[in-house]
């Protein structure tokens, strides 16, 4: 939660200005307040959330917030105590949503109780109640995590999604497979909204790590032929980023060699990447060196290659070791430590 709070001014600051406006709103029925106490309304102004309003429930305990929107509308409402716990609202525009909430004041907490009109909010009561619920019971804290990480994991093409996988910003190396995929399911549909774009430069700032979903590479093999890492799922991958000109590649070569006719029945493939710029160097490398697998590929760009850069390759010999499921296992392991960590998956 406090990890949440320290990177939200952050990202707030990326919240982009609405182009055309259209009608958004949210009635929140509060049950639970004493009698005249009002509700605080925060606001995006300047980059920070800072209180816009007061307001007073109705008869019937509501209070509605409407604006004019073209973005996703995010804002935060709160009791006017000092230390309030704040809900956070995140509303995509045309959308008209309500909720009901109760005030719990033994631990000054507004717990959701439903939600109706919005993916997003309907996310938020998820992530609100798991809260109440450790507030309420502190042993059930050592299961927050494991909760939380099940609970983006299955909406990862919602944007409040964006916002609540921050929860794991302390362990971000653990949960890289978790914030690349959220990444992936909204960067493309919502590319200037502030929570994506920061969680875009999160997952870039990380590079390839043990635990995350391994980017594809589509280049063309010495004959021309695109291959896929994908295509290659099932099987236990070794990526290597090699090249013809590179000494220390060469001399790795019989290593990769042996790994490939010891463990290769069991399920084991080589994907090798070439940084080469020349193909009749290349093709004479893989010959020479006896590299048999079929998976050869290059886009013959040298440093440039788009496979390098997207796996962060800055030298080389380099290697990832991908799973069967696609995700990565670990990165440049070569020599005995490769050979120790196939007979891990393998067996002797």
């Amino acid at each position: 939660m406090k990890t949440m709070k320290r990177i939200l001014i952050a990202m707030i600051a990326l919240l982009p200005m609405a182009a055309t406006a259209q009608k958004t709103s949210i009635t929140v029925n509060v049950n639970g307040l004493a009698d005249g106490e009002r509700i605080v309304l925060r606001e995006t102004r300047g980059g920070r959330l800072v209180p816009t309003d007061t307001l007073t429930p109705d008869s019937r305990h509501n209070i509605k917030v409407e604006r004019e929107t073209a973005d996703p509308l995010f804002m935060a409402i709160g009791t006017t105590r000092e230390k309030s716990a704040m809900l956070h609202v995140l509303l995509l525009p045309k959308e008209k949503a309500s909720m009901s909430v109760d005030y719990l004041p033994a631990t000054d907490f507004l717990r959701i109780g439903s939600v109706k009109g919005s993916k997003n909010m309907e996310l938020y009561r998820q992530y609100n109640n798991l809260i109440a619920d450790v507030l309420e019971d502190t042993t059930l804290i050592a299961k927050l995590p494991e909760r939380m990480e099940q609970l983006v994991g299955e909406n990862p093409a919602e944007l409040m999604s964006a916002f609540l996988v921050t929860y794991f910003d302390n362990a971000i190396e653990q949960y890289a497979g978790l914030y690349r995929e959220v990444r992936d399911n909204l960067i493309s549909r919502y590319p200037d909204n502030g929570f994506v774009r920061h969680l875009d430069q999160k997952v870039k700032a990380l590079g390839i790590v043990a635990g995350m979903e391994a980017p594809d590479i589509a280049l063309p093999d010495t004959s021309g032929r695109v291959r896929r890492l994908s295509d290659l799922r099932g099987r236990v991958v070794l990526i290597d980023f090699w090249a013809s000109w590179c000494g220390p590649c060469r001399m790795e070569n019989p290593n990769v060699v042996r790994m490939y006719q010891k463990y290769h029945d069991k399920g084991f493939e080589i994907y090798s990447v070439s940084l080469d710029k020349e193909r009749e160097r290349w093709v004479a490398a893989i010959k020479k060196d006896n590299l048999t697998w079929p998976d050869h590929v290059s886009d013959l760009q040298y440093w440039n290659s788009a496979a390098g850069r997207l796996y962060g390759i800055s030298s080389i010999p380099a290697t990832v070791l991908v799973d069967r499921d696609g995700k990565v296992l670990a990165r440049n392991l070569r020599g005995y430590q490769l050979e120790q960590k196939l007979q891990e998956i393998f067996g002797q």
